[in-house]
């Protein structure tokens, strides 16, 4: 992964967590045959793809609720 895009994503997504949680589930997306959501002329690895969209703001994120995360967990 790119320094510069971990930077600017992480301006975007303040909580280094979320990041790695956000560009984890968005490389699966890309992987399994998502299209991407951003123009690149130079081939970008899922990862970088994925942090260009954050930054980008192509995509976005909800925090899970307490009670979501109980549900999942209980």
């Amino acid at each position: 992964m790119r320094d510069e895009y971990v930077r600017s994503a992480l301006e975007v997504i303040g909580d280094p967590n979320v990041l790695i949680n956000v560009v984890s589930r968005r490389v699966k997306q890309l992987k399994r045959g998502n299209r991407a959501l951003v123009e690149s002329l130079e081939k970008l690895s899922p990862e970088d793809t994925a942090l260009r969209e954050i930054i980008e703001r192509k995509i976005s994120y909800e925090l899970a609720t307490p009670a979501e995360i109980a549900a999942h967990h209980g």
